[in-house]
């Protein structure tokens, strides 16, 4: 058989010792030709397996090299690409372990040769146990059940609100402590108290309802001012992803009191009340009920809002497209830009990283 490897640098017989050190910083690229993109060669030792990839692709069996123990796949990719993948097995799911790049303890992080540098967010393995802000409380709240555990970081001191949601997302999955940190320190960013909302059912709580925006001004903000870390409570910037973005655009346009900025990343802006239930979500009207609610025009002066949204969402594009324009007719100042990836949150962390440093200019 030819060693079909032997393109991507992976030296040595396959299945030996030698092979699998030299397959140590998997996956490898070269070029797809004319055509452009990356053929991406994906390596696993053990047992049958495909990878899963969050929302780029449908899941890609592995083949067995011979009898041996290397199972892989070569998958062409696009140019400019970030995406968070897996090993899939009968009964798990695992991190690439020759993949220094992860994403918690059981995903990692691809990024094709061209993508963008991601700067103040570092390789974090899957062994690795992420910075966890000190101060933290227990929030029941009465508007909307349950308790969850809220944690507050003022990077470089405290400053401004920026309230993160899927916090649990940023704290667990990716390192947003030390991201900010980091942007703080090389004056990217002034200093700000970062506030992590974690979800409880997001398809509930992110909807265009009033209830958890109501329950934030009213019962989470009286409670991180009470939790002594220093924090500007006249300027609040929401930063949203999917869903999350969804709901940070409709607090801007429902509590213009409460929110002076918002970070929104492909937010979805297919959403109607009745989108989910649809065999096609985003098959609706452009824009969805965000759209609708712009198109009463409502004074957004004294409002920032960045938009940004991956350059291989192409289904979100028209609805994100639209929903960018009018925010703007409505008196918003406005920043569109698009990253290099799919609906994907190891594509989003530079752009929470800029797009809030830029709400708070």
């Amino acid at each position: 058989m030819e060693n079909i490897f032997a393109r991507f640098g992976c030296a040595g017989e396959p299945g030996t010792d030698e092979f699998w050190a030299a397959a140590a910083g998997a996956p490898a690229f070269i070029s797809a030709g004319d055509g452009g993109g990356w053929t991406t060669l994906f390596l696993w030792r053990g047992s049958p397996a495909s990878i899963g990839f969050e929302s780029w692709s449908e899941p890609v069996p592995l083949r067995r090299w011979g009898g041996t123990d290397c199972w892989y796949a070569e998958v062409v990719m696009p140019a400019r690409l970030r995406v968070t993948y897996q090993f899939l097995t009968d009964d798990a799911a695992y991190a690439d372990p020759l993949n220094p790049a992860g994403a918690g303890g059981d995903r990692s992080i691809a990024a094709t040769p061209d993508a963008p540098a991601q700067p103040h967010w570092p390789a974090i393995g899957a062994d690795d146990v992420l910075p966890l802000p000190r101060t933290r409380f227990r929030w029941s709240s009465e508007r909307l059940g349950g308790r969850r555990t809220v944690r507050v970081h003022p990077a470089g001191g405290g400053g401004p609100m920026v309230l993160l949601l899927d916090g649990d997302d940023w704290l667990y999955l990716h390192p947003a402590v030390t991201a900010f940190d980091s942007a703080v320190a090389h004056g990217e960013m002034p200093a700000v108290t970062l506030v992590f909302l974690p979800a409880q059912a997001r398809d509930a709580e992110f909807g265009c309802r009033p209830e958890l925006w109501e329950a934030v001004r009213d019962e989470l903000l009286p409670l991180v001012a009470e939790s002594g870390v220093p924090v500007d409570r006249d300027r609040l910037v929401v930063a949203g992803q999917s869903l999350g973005g969804l709901s940070a655009m409709y607090a801007a346009l429902e509590f213009p009191g409460l929110v002076s900025g918002v970070a929104c990343q492909s937010g979805s802006f297919w959403w109607t009340p009745d989108a989910v239930d649809l065999a096609d979500p985003m098959g609706g009207p452009a824009g969805g009920a965000v759209a609708a609610r712009l198109r009463e025009r409502p004074d957004l002066s004294g409002l920032r809002v960045a938009f940004d949204v991956g350059e291989h969402e192409t289904r979100m594009l028209p609805h994100c497209e639209l929903v960018e324009t009018l925010t703007e007719q409505a008196g918003a100042t406005v920043r569109v830009s698009r990253s290099a990836s799919g609906h994907d949150r190891a594509g989003w962390r530079h752009a929470l990283l800029r797009d809030v440093a830029w709400a708070l200019a």
